[in-house]
């Protein structure tokens, strides 16, 4: 009687489940990657080369009316060696309370949110990707991921000097985004640092917010992406970006610029990138060449040209091969895949993996 209770409980727990649809989803992406440079090469399977390897959980509930609850939990990992990628708790570099990447298992440090959507639009509170990434990723042949990914790509934590440690994505965020209006669409974010009052670095540090306006028509679209957060009490990064591409149906052309302006540093770090995907037989070519120049007095640049093909196996497997190189200049010593360059010296990198979604 006790085991057809215990029965009967699961399955009125599991019915009052039902009405949400949740969807269990990730990829798992390896590569062998080469890197050369004027001081040390090494090879090494990576992970990733073509997109970034997670483990999702993503699910709605309909409330009527139009409304859905949503959430969204997506994990990162390396696939070569299952180490789990750390988040940021509080957005600041350098990052406070998490250990080293892998020694606090698997966290959900890709996205982690809570959100209500309708025809009002999107309100969002937790982790994601900021207004500006997204317009960096989406005019990205490679979407920044692998050693193809655009130098225009700024701020990662310490890169260049700026110390944007919500370049890619911020933690304890209020995110809302506008329904589509004739092509038009916004986006705007704040984040907080969480730090108190009485901390000796004040509360600016970590904390910010960021702003999307995009445009969409056929084949041709447009973003404008920007982000300002607090490094320490009295600096902070303000990051700006704008991107577009035409889809010619032989070719897809993308552009992007974007600056960085340092404000403890007392410069102005700018990027761009101009790019190509264009279908071939089974799969598609990608290229683009990007700079970065840090806006010090050395005027130090680093100049990257990339080729890739990715070949279909399936709607959900992919090969794929990665040829790229960069020329640094002004005291630049950007290296790939982990080898060693001299300052003024190039390096380059050679990737070959395969990538499954499920």
């Amino acid at each position: 009687m006790k085991k057809t209770l215990l029965a009967l409980a699961a399955l009125a727990a599991s019915g009052a489940y039902a009405q949400s649809n949740v969807t269990v989803f990730g990829v798992v992406d390896t590569a062998v990657s080469v890197g050369t440079g004027s001081i040390a090469n090494k090879t090494a399977m990576t992970s990733p080369g073509y997109l970034g390897s997670r483990l999702g959980f993503r699910g709605t509930e309909d409330l009527g009316a139009g409304m859905k609850a949503n959430f969204w939990l997506e994990a990162g990992f390396t696939s070569d060696d299952g180490v789990g990628a750390a988040s940021s708790i509080n957005n600041q570099v350098p990052v406070v309370g998490i250990a080293q990447a892998g020694a606090q298992g698997l966290t959900f440090n890709r996205r982690s949110y809570l959100s209500l959507s309708g025809g009002f639009g999107e309100v969002q509170l937790g982790r994601d990707y900021t207004p500006l990434f997204i317009v960096n990723t989406t005019y990205d042949p490679f979407g920044s991921s692998g050693s193809g990914a655009s130098r225009a790509l700024l701020g990662t934590a310490g890169a260049y000097g700026s110390a944007n440690s919500t370049a890619v994505r911020a933690s304890n965020m209020i995110s809302y985004t506008t329904p589509p209006m004739g092509g038009f669409a916004a986006q705007v974010m704040t984040y907080f640092g969480e730090n108190a009052s009485n901390d000796p670095a004040g509360t600016t540090p970590g904390t910010g917010s960021g702003l999307r306006l995009a445009y969409a028509s056929g084949p041709f679209s447009v973003g404008l992406g920007w982000n300002k957060v607090g490094v320490t009490a009295t600096s902070e990064v303000n990051s700006l970006n704008i991107g577009g591409s035409y889809d010619f149906g032989v070719a897809k052309v993308m552009a992007l610029y974007s600056t960085d302006d340092v404000s403890a540093a007392a410069r102005v770090v700018k990027g761009y990138l101009v790019g190509v995907i264009a279908p071939l037989g089974s799969g598609f070519i990608r290229a683009s060449y990007s700079a970065t120049n840090n806006g010090a007095a050395a005027a130090a640049e680093t100049k990257q040209l990339a080729l890739g093909y990715v070949h279909s196996l399936s709607k959900r497997t992919d090969i794929y091969v990665n040829v790229v190189s960069v020329d640094n200049s002004g005291g630049a010593a950007a290296a790939l895949n982990g080898a060693v360059t001299a300052a003024n010296a190039s390096s380059s990198a050679f990737d070959l993996g395969i990538k499954h979604a499920f």
